[in-house]
């Protein structure tokens, strides 16, 4: 092992052998790489040029039940072993918990699947490519229409990591990821009137990410449908989700599905478990290992096998999202999604989760709606995770007779979570793997719609 420079393995494989020496009961450790560069252009000049590389190495220490988790950035072999002994040191005086421990042998990942998380493609591109990509996709947006006359920039970005985990139990795996995004958000001036929108595509490999002209032709879309927006009547009104604020409904779902949130007893989920809690046409998924996805990896924040669960089947609450620490706490077993940053301890989170496509096509969703709204986007953090109780500022576009007519601004959406997903009636078949968390468009039966 180099003295300077040692490999992630051989970090991992140093920090837990003198963790062990230095007494520590069980340790896990991380190293993960991390890679990144970007290109901003505003109005067609360069607004920012960023490159960042950063290594660091998290490690947690078990003195029987009490733990101690810390992180450093120094990975030269003097400084690791002192780093270890540091740590073992600080386990040993804190308060127990019983819950505390590596997770069950039994449940460590035996496989490596191939999943389609790195692509080295564009592994040559230059900044001046990144700045290319960037201000190609913002003069797309631009030429869409005279009334695009400013903008809030594009920017271009792509990723690459490297990620090592190894345990006293026995497991060591390492996997590799590469992201690459583009967005775009312009701003349309008409008389006194501005508004801005904008539009993203973010994916594992650069030759599946969306053209800057795709990119760029959406946004100026989705910020000139924005003009002449007018208010509307407080009412009860069926109301439309599209894709991204759709999404943002799943998060407050997968939060409430996650351990922490179970034992600590602030979630609207608790106790649910086998219940109906949404509509029969509502099926959610979470998967650790779907291919290319922006979430998916082989193995969990503990070395456990992540895995395919269903969350939510036909309407019905079937799975929550555990680590194993949450799920001793609940008397349960892990799912495989212990997530961790380098200096914390893991906890549960999501991977790739994501309400299933239904069988109508937004038109058809749309369509169906006399009077409603549709909604494009989402303001404020009015949710409680412990009753479901929803209130957020919207805008978005006005449905009369089946048709999109109007924009519509300063509203606001309230209702309570659990009876909104209940009242789901129609979910669309437009869904696109463009973020961890995904959802297609989806029709509400009924929200109150705080108007004027």
């Amino acid at each position: 092992m180099s003295a300077t420079n040692p490999g992630v393995e051989d970090v991992v494989d140093l920090v837990l052998e003198t963790a062990r020496r230095a007494g520590a009961s069980e340790a896990d450790a991380v190293v993960v790489e991390w890679s990144s560069a970007s290109a901003q252009v505003r109005l067609g000049e360069v607004e920012t040029v960023k490159m960042s590389r950063e290594r660091r190495l998290g490690l947690r220490c078990f003195s029987g039940r009490a733990s101690a988790v810390a992180s450093t950035a120094d990975l030269t072999g003097a400084s690791i072993e002192r780093f270890a002994r540091d740590v073992v040191e600080m386990a040993g005086i804190v308060a127990p918990d019983p819950d505390a421990g590596l997770p069950d042998p039994t449940s460590l990942s035996e496989d490596r699947p191939e999943l389609g998380l790195a692509d080295d493609a564009a592994a040559s591109l230059s900044p001046e490519d990144r700045v290319r990509l960037a201000a190609q996709c913002e003069k797309a947006a631009l030429d869409a229409d005279p009334r695009l006359t400013n903008s809030e920039g594009a920017d271009f970005s792509q990723t690459e990591g490297r990620v090592a985990y190894g345990s006293t139990a026995g497991f060591r795996g390492t996997y590799r990821t590469t992201g690459y995004s583009l967005s775009a958000a312009p701003v349309a001036v008409d008389g006194d009137q501005m508004q801005r929108d904008s539009w993203y595509d973010s994916r594992r490999s650069f030759a599946r990410l969306a053209p800057p002209d795709e990119v760029g032709r959406i946004a100026a879309e989705r910020t000139l449908r924005r003009l002449d927006a007018r208010k509307v009547p407080t009412q009860e009104v069926p109301v439309v989700f599209d894709p991204v604020t759709a999404a943002s409904l799943m998060r407050h779902l997968a939060s409430a599905a996650c351990g922490g949130a179970l034992y600590h007893r602030a979630s609207f989920l608790l106790d649910k478990l086998g219940e109906e809690i949404a509509a029969s046409c509502v099926n959610v998924v979470d998967d650790g290992r779907l291919p290319a996805g922006l979430a998916s990896r082989p193995f969990d924040g503990e070395g456990a096998a992540t895995r395919r669960n269903v969350v939510v089947e036909d309407g019905r609450l079937t799975s929550y999202l555990l680590d194993s620490y949450s799920a001793r706490k609940l008397g349960m077993a892990s799912t495989g999604n212990a997530s961790r940053s380098v200096g914390d301890v893991p906890g549960a989170a999501p991977t790739n989760f994501y309400l299933a496509a239904g069988e109508h096509t937004p038109e058809e969703i749309i369509a169906a709606v006399e009077d409603g709204f549709y909604v494009t986007s989402l303001s404020g953090f009015g949710v409680n995770g412990v009753t479901g109780d929803y209130s957020r500022g919207a805008s978005g576009l006005w449905i009369e007779g089946g048709q999109l007519t109007h924009a519509v601004e300063e509203v606001t959406l309230a209702g309570n979570l659990l009876q909104m997903f209940r009242d789901i009636r129609m979910v669309g078949s437009d869904l696109e793997f463009r973020a961890g968390i995904s959802a297609p468009t989806l029709l509400i039966g009924r929200m109150t719609l705080g108007g004027c």
